[in-house]
């Protein structure tokens, strides 16, 4: 993928996202975009495994970036652009086996259960998350889900649901704490 002009190639990726934001020059954001495209490559295969496949979220990936980026908060844009590629390769993967849409399990950084191949394995994952979830206080579970399904902002949380800034935080916090805990006493029960 070439992109059209070498845009302010040494400036720091969060002064590269604060001009994108101000300007929408797409310059700006493709030479942002081809620092991380090496690493957006690399996940896209991980998770879809086919060559093809992955060069293709790829560029699909940037083209949503068009729409994300400016909607968005982003201070760390390296550890975001990897987990929207991932959200990408999961909502492609999930789509094509007809797996409800969950919140991925890895943003909880629960156990890696990428070595279960099968099916089954990965449906029951999807089915867990659900129960955790709904196990959370409701506040925790809007917060969770506000930020994670619909990608909001902190901010746009606080607004959207009427709680204040820091008590999102809270809330986002302790609700991953508290489907982490949930989703490793479900993996327990399994194993007895």
């Amino acid at each position: 993928m070439a992109f059209v002009k070498n845009i302010s190639n040494n400036l720091p990726d969060e002064e590269l996202v604060n001009q994108y934001q101000s300007t929408g020059n797409l310059d700006v954001l493709a030479n942002l975009y081809q620092r991380y495209m090496d690493l957006i490559y690399g996940v896209c295969l991980k998770y879809l495994a086919d060559t093809e496949d992955a060069k293709d979220c790829v560029i699909m990936i940037f083209e949503e970036l068009v729409v994300k980026l400016r909607k968005h908060e982003v201070s760390h844009f390296k550890g975001w652009i990897y987990q929207v590629a991932k959200n990408h390769c999961l909502m492609r993967l999930r789509k094509e086996k007809n797996i409800p849409v969950t919140i991925d399990t890895e943003f909880v950084h629960l156990p890696d259960f990428s070595h279960q191949e099968d099916g089954i394995d990965k449906e029951m994952n999807f089915t867990n998350m659900e129960y955790c979830l709904e196990q959370l206080g409701s506040q925790q579970r809007l917060a969770i889900t506000l930020f994670y399904y619909q990608e909001k902002c902190y901010r746009d949380i606080s607004v959207e649901a009427g709680i204040e800034l820091n008590k999102v935080r809270s809330f986002i916090q302790n609700g991953r704490r508290n489907l982490k805990i949930c989703m490793e006493n479900q993996a327990l029960e399994k194993q007895k």
